[in-house]
């Protein structure tokens, strides 16, 4: 990794870390679908995890195909965004985890989101973990910055 995807990397691990929200896109049909989900992501930045009701659409369609995308910026709705804000793009293949496999992740994400424990353990609920394939982080309005994950 060269100095510029280092610096990059870093930025996206601030974002990661400040923001609790993102959205995440899927499709159906060759429709894309857009959702809202709590996540975090491992310190690696190997994954990002959320957790969603199987019953959702955002669920059905990542199960037909789990190639997803996710998007979180640190925009404050702004004029000055367009030149300030941060914008991170993941493209990743999203996978459900169960039993033994799912314990260190949802634990990583309730230290994130402890409000949200309860939720964590319905039985309609399931652990999502998407594998990043690569980040592109886009600042100054124009700057974009591929981050391909090393493993």
């Amino acid at each position: 990794m060269n100095t510029r995807e280092k610096q990059a990397f870093d930025q996206v691990k601030a974002l990661f870390k400040a923001q609790t929200l993102a959205v995440l896109a899927t499709q159906e049909n060759d429709q894309p679908y857009a959702s809202l989900v709590a996540f975090t992501a491992t310190p690696n930045l190997e994954q990002i995890i959320f957790l969603t009701p199987a019953t959702t659409r955002k669920y059905e369609n990542l199960k037909h195909n789990p190639k997803v995308a996710i998007l979180a910026n640190n925009s404050m709705n702004q004029p000055a965004d367009i030149y300030k804000a941060i914008s991170v793009t993941a493209t990743g293949i999203a996978a459900t985890f169960e039993g033994h496999e799912k314990e260190p992740l949802l634990e990583l994400y309730l230290k994130k989101h402890p409000h949200l424990k309860v939720f964590s353990s319905a039985p309609t609920t399931s652990l999502v973990c998407v594998t990043v394939d690569r980040y592109f982080m886009v600042n100054q309005f124009q700057n974009v910055i591929e981050i391909r994950v090393a493993r």
